[in-house]
Parts: structure tokens; C-alpha cells; sequence
């Protein structure tokens, strides 16, 4: 028994874990993250958020990156969030439970002792069989058992099976976690967009009030002049029609405004009545000037969503190995020793104690082909993950490229935009001044202030969508979790960008 307990020791110590060791996939063999070359800078234009934005090479992108639109009370809002946000809090728990699971398997590592302790009392027939022998008086039939005893397993991993278990769950862990750091990134990304959305809808919200304002003077104009004799009736319908058409249009901005406010304190882990008191404008937000743009190579690793889908390719090859070491024998080894005496004054006397050493050796004969065939489904699902895995990556380059172009048409639609309210605000002061002169009339005035307005309207738009588009860019590019010391994993070295990321971007070979 010595010697066999010593030869599975050394098989145990010395066995190799069956199945394929994972190789990490490689970034895409590519230098530019879109098909055309990327211009140095976006176009400009002369307000507020047309800054031309300037693209740096390799830049790095902080942990705080929201910080770059200087605004105190959207760095406020994003600290509530992050603290509070229930989504977040939820995504921290699940990374909890995939740790506590890991460290829970790793238990089989080592071997199990239990101890236990049992009382009983009964009664013997007289005529089956005799009780316990006593000094005084020869014979029992009514006694009691005390029996302490300690109990000893353990499962030797000669083919792996619990080393390929807990290479699975870790990087089930590590999937967990990049999920969780995806998700940090998305709630920031998000207050950013509802800030910025928030921002928009006041600003085209008060536009369209003053165009409602301004189209009723006409329609009060208009039926006066109509009453004279010096306009038609049809120029009062048009009127009033294009003034019932912009009355409809103010509700649903109210909407969105209330949805919003709502959005903003949900976000922030509060009920919509608690909504927070911030009061985004889109003057008090700076539109970062330096866009970091990562080198090709380093997306794959900047990417929480690519990291995790990594880490389930992972955790697929190591079911393999699981698969394989279930068709292999399984070794188990036992021990327990113990006393067993008739009085608790007598259990740690000589002649009670007992003991028991054992090895068991068991192997799988016909299963009806259910463990082949979960191999199989293991190594099925390695390809789904490996393919998965390709998706995920085409698809974070895809969303780079998409906001990329979403920035330089942003900036070209803001200088658009820009020009046509300067163009506007000429015609209106113009308009103002043939007005005062006696040049024009008073409904000239009103549409050209019409005209203003509405250009207005498209300007917050436009400013709007290039702050969004920033944001998105961050997001984009990983959103800079690997300098968040606060973020679980964010200077964990599994967890880190600048991990060895070697082998190929095509399916990890097997060895």
C-alpha cells in the first residue's frame, strides 16, 4: 500500500492535464483602423464646440476621460453613477461570485478531512447476537456506541481533470470581469450622452418656443392686415397652419426632455422624483481637442468586450481538457481512523481505536456514448468561442471606424451648420434694420427672425452630436480602464493591455 500511495503521488505530481493548452489570439495584421487615411484634424467652425479636433497617433486615453469636457457638474453626476448605479453594483457581485467559485475549486488541489462524532444507544435481541463483553458483568444486550472518528480523501489529478476545471473557471472569472469593466464604461459613456442629449433638448426646447412666439405675432399680424383688406385669406391659413405645425412639435421635445431627467437619475442609482438638480448647457461643456487613436495592435487588448470574449475561448479550451480527463480513470484515495468504546471515559483507551487505509481505481467502460459525444460538444463549442471570438474583434473595429467617420462628417455638418446661422443672423439684422429704416415690413422682420431660429435648432443639433460622437470615440477605444486603480481588475496584471498577446488571430492551435 506504501508504494502504491507513493507511485500515485509522483503520477499526481508528474501527469500532464489532457487536452489543448490555449494560445492567446493575436491583433489583426493591419495599420489603419479605417480604409481611407485618416486626416491630421476635423474641420472647425466658429461656436461653441466647433473646435477642430486633432487625431494623435498611439495616444493614450485616461481613466477619467470625461474629465476632458471640463464640466464639474457632469464629473459629479459620473461619480454618483459610478457609485450608485445598481447595474454596476450588480456586474461587481457577479465578478464576486465567479472569484469565490474559482478559489472554491481550487480546494480540490487538496485533500478533504472531515471529522465526526456519533452516539447511539440500542437494544440486542438476546437470541441473535451477544452484546458487548464487559469486565463485571458477562454479557449486554443493552448498550451505547461512542464512536469519534477522522476521515481522510483524496483525489490525485494525474490526467488534469481538476487543473483544466479550475483553468475553466478562471477564465470564467476573467470574463466576468471584463464584463463588469465593460459596463463601468458603458454607464459613463452613457451619463455623457444623456448630459449631452439633456443639453440639447433645453437649448432646441427654448428655439422653439421663441418660433412659436414669433409665428403667432405673424398670425396676429396677418389677421389684422386680413380685417383691412391687405391680405388674403390664404395667407392666414398658411400661417396658422405652419404655427400649429410648430405648437405640435414642442410636446414631444418636452418628452424627451422629461425622459432625459429621468434616464439621468437612473443612471445615477436614483428614483425619477429624485431626479439630480444639474442643468446641462452645451456652453459649459469643451470639447476635448486631442482624440487618442489607438494603434491597431492595441485595440484587441484595449476592447473589455474583446478581452472577454478571449477569456469564454479560454475557458472553452480548457472543457476540452475537462471532456477528455471525464473518459479517463479516476483515482481516489482514503483514510480514517477513529475509537469506538461503549463509554465516553473509555473512547481513548487501549483496544478501542481503529483504522482504515484504501485506494480506489475507476474507469469508465460504456457510458452509451454520452461521455464521446460531450467531447465533441466541448470541442464544437471551442470553435463557437474561436468564432465568436473573430466576430467580436471585427465588430470593435467596425464601431471604431464607424464613430471615426461619425467625427469628421460631425464636424463637417457643425461648419455646415455654423454658416447657415451666420448667414441667419445676417439676414435678420439686415432684416432689423430695413425694418427700422421703414424698408421692410414687420412680417419681413418675423420671418427672417423664423429663419434664425430655425437654424438655431440645427446648430444645438449639430454641437450635440460631435459632444456624443467624442464620447462614443472613448467608449470605442476600451474608455482607458487599464490606468482606474478604483475599477476591480483595471491593475490586475490577467486584466491588463499590455499582456502578452502572442499566437494568431486565426483559431488557436491545439497541441
Amino acid at each position: 500500500m506504501r508504494h502504491l500511495l507513493a507511485a500515485v503521488a509522483a503520477l499526481s505530481i508528474a501527469g500532464c492535464a489532457v487536452g489543448p493548452d490555449f494560445h492567446r489570439p493575436a491583433a489583426p495584421d493591419v495599420s489603419s483602423l479605417t480604409a481611407s487615411p485618416l486626416p491630421a484634424t476635423t474641420s472647425s467652425a466658429s461656436v461653441a464646440g466647433g473646435q477642430a479636433q486633432h487625431f494623435v497617433s498611439g495616444g493614450d486615453i485616461p481613466a477619467q476621460w470625461w474629465t476632458l469636457f471640463h464640466s464639474p457638474a457632469l464629473n459629479a453626476l459620473i461619480e454618483q453613477a459610478l457609485a450608485h448605479n445598481p447595474d454596476l453594483k450588480a456586474a461587481q457581485a457577479a465578478l464576486t461570485v465567479a472569484h469565490e467559485n474559482t478559489r472554491a475549486q481550487r480546494g480540490a488541489y487538496y485533500p478533504a478531512v472531515d471529522g465526526g462524532f456519533s452516539a447511539t444507544r440500542q437494544m440486542q435481541s438476546q437470541q441473535v447476537a451477544p452484546g458487548p463483553n464487559y469486565p463485571v458483568v458477562p454479557q449486554e444486550y443493552l448498550y451505547s456506541f461512542f464512536t469519534p472518528q477522522l476521515s481522510i480523501s483524496y483525489a490525485p489529478d494525474v490526467f488534469g481533470l481538476n487543473r483544466r476545471t479550475v483553468e475553466s473557471l478562471k477564465a470564467q472569472e476573467q470574463s466576468v470581469r471584463f464584463q463588469m469593466i465593460a459596463a463601468r464604461i458603458t454607464l459613463s459613456t452613457n451619463v455623457v450622452a444623456a448630459a449631452v442629449q439633456q443639453a440639447s433638448l433645453r437649448a432646441q426646447i427654448a428655439a422653439t418656443r421663441d418660433l412659436i412666439a414669433i409665428n403667432t405675432k405673424m398670425v396676429g399680424i396677418l389677421r389684422y392686415q386680413l380685417s383691412k383688406g391687405y391680405a388674403g385669406r390664404l395667407d392666414l391659413a398658411a400661417q396658422e397652419s405652419q404655427l400649429a405645425q410648430l405648437q405640435a412639435t414642442l410636446p414631444p421635445l418636452l418628452t424627451q426632455l422629461d425622459q432625459q431627467n429621468n434616464l439621468l437619475a437612473v443612471l445615477a442609482g436614483r428614483l425619477p422624483s429624485e431626479a439630480p438638480a444639474q442643468a446641462f448647457d452645451l456652453a459649459s461643456l469643451h470639447l476635448p481637442q486631442q482624440l487618442p487613436l489607438s494603434l491597431p495592435s492595441s485595440l484587441v487588448a484595449q476592447r473589455p468586450d474583446v478581452r472577454q470574449a478571449e477569456a469564454n475561448m479560454h475557458a472553452a479550451s480548457a472543457n476540452i481538457g475537462v471532456a477528455i480527463a471525464n473518459r479517463l480513470p479516476n483515482i481516489s484515495l482514503t483514510a480514517n481512523a477513529g475509537s469506538t468504546a461503549v463509554a465516553m471515559d473509555q473512547v481513548f483507551k487501549a483496544g478501542t481505536g481503529f483504522w482504515g487505509i484504501g485506494a480506489d481505481i475507476a474507469a469508465p467502460i460504456f457510458h452509451g456514448g454520452s461521455l464521446l459525444h460531450q467531447e465533441r460538444a466541448a470541442k464544437a463549442a471551442y470553435v463557437e468561442s474561436a468564432e465568436q471570438y473573430r466576430g467580436t474583434v471585427l465588430t470593435a473595429f467596425q464601431n471604431v471606424a464607424d464613430t471615426l467617420a461619425a467625427l469628421q462628417h460631425d464636424a463637417e455638418g457643425l461648419q455646415a451648420a455654423a454658416t447657415a446661422a451666420d448667414a441667419a443672423r445676417l439676414t435678420l439684422d439686415l432684416s432689423q434694420r430695413q425694418y427700422w429704416d421703414g424698408y421692410a415690413s414687420y412680417l419681413t422682420l418675423l420671418s427672417a427672425e423664423q429663419g434664425y431660429q430655425q437654424s438655431r435648432i440645427a446648430l444645438v443639433q449639430a454641437q450635440a452630436s460631435r459632444y456624443a460622437d467624442t464620447a462614443a470615440l472613448f467608449q470605442a477605444l476600451g474608455g482607458g480602464w487599464w490606468h482606474d486603480t478604483r475599477a476591480e481588475g483595471g491593475t490586475a496584471a490577467a486584466a491588463s493591455p499590455t499582456s502578452n498577446h502572442a499566437a494568431a488571430f486565426r483559431d488557436s492551435d491545439e497541441k
